[in-house]
């Protein structure tokens, strides 16, 4: 082998990662330029305006949108947040309960209710007249949603909870009780109020589940005055033929996500700075 052959291998070599990255991330560019200008000039674009964002239709939507359909949105979620919040802080504490009956019963629990759909659980719940005559949800439709959406979220809301709880340094518990204070009074003023704070972050998230879970509640056979976004949209999406009322269902529905998760994502920070 030559000593220019020798000395050419090496110099094959000498990329190094940071130009190699930089190559890279071009390519990667020049992918995604060339995949969004096929887009441009595939898609059919009047007929796309003609069928998902009609100005006309749009303002059919208007002002029950906001006043029905959004209104009963926030309603559905708010109280099953409520009511997933307080069953959950319960079957956190009876998961870290000393009392295996306890455990036994909260565990079973979560593992159901996660394991199972939610649309599932909705559907069951409109069965509960048959199954129970003469029993009735406490608040009709408006019971019948936010049972649905508490009895869920309470499964999720309370391994937050757990986690929230265990990271409570037990100094805490212990400082208490050496005040004199019972193991439940430590729990309750000490120990409970911290992990609130802790799972924040988690919990805000969770909100913003239950309020696109919300859209379940169409499967009561919601109608009239009780409609959330998802069967409002989908409603007057039927009777004008066309997809404009459910994008602004949809749009609607951003209007309150997109600031919760960012309000969630600064509450993390805050939290992880704070550490």
């Amino acid at each position: 082998m030559s000593d220019q052959s020798l000395a050419a291998e090496p110099g094959k070599a000498r990329l190094s990662p940071r130009k190699k990255q930089r190559i890279s991330r071009a390519i990667q560019y020049v992918l995604l330029v060339a995949a969004l200008v096929g887009v441009v000039l595939y898609a059919d674009w009047p007929s796309l305006a003609q069928n998902f964002a009609k100005p006309d239709v749009a303002e059919k939507a208007l002002p029950e949108l906001f006043t029905i359909a959004l209104k009963n949105t926030l309603i559905y979620t708010a109280g099953g947040f409520v009511f997933a919040f307080v069953l959950g802080l319960v079957l956190a504490l009876m998961r870290l309960s000393t009392v295996r009956p306890y455990r036994w019963i909260s565990g079973l629990y979560i593992e159901i209710f996660r394991g199972l759909p939610a649309l599932l659980i909705f559907l069951l719940i409109t069965f509960l007249p048959l199954a129970l005559p003469g029993f009735a949800v406490p608040g009709g439709t408006y019971g019948q949603g936010i049972l649905g959406l508490g009895l869920v979220g309470a499964a999720y809301q309370a391994e937050v909870f757990r986690a929230g709880l265990q990271a409570v340094p037990k100094g805490q518990t212990e400082a208490a009780r050496s005040l004199g204070m019972s193991a439940t009074r430590a729990q309750i003023t000490v120990v409970i109020p911290q992990a609130i704070r802790i799972v924040i972050p988690p919990t805000t998230n969770q909100f913003v589940a239950l309020l696109k879970d919300s859209s379940l509640v169409l499967f009561l056979g919601i109608s009239g005055e009780y409609v959330e976004l998802a069967k409002f949209g989908n409603d007057l999406a039927s009777q004008y033929a066309n997809a404009t009322p459910i994008m602004v269902a949809g749009l609607t529905y951003l209007l309150v996500t997109v600031p919760l998760g960012h309000l969630a994502a600064r509450l993390e920070k805050r939290k992880v700075r704070a550490r």
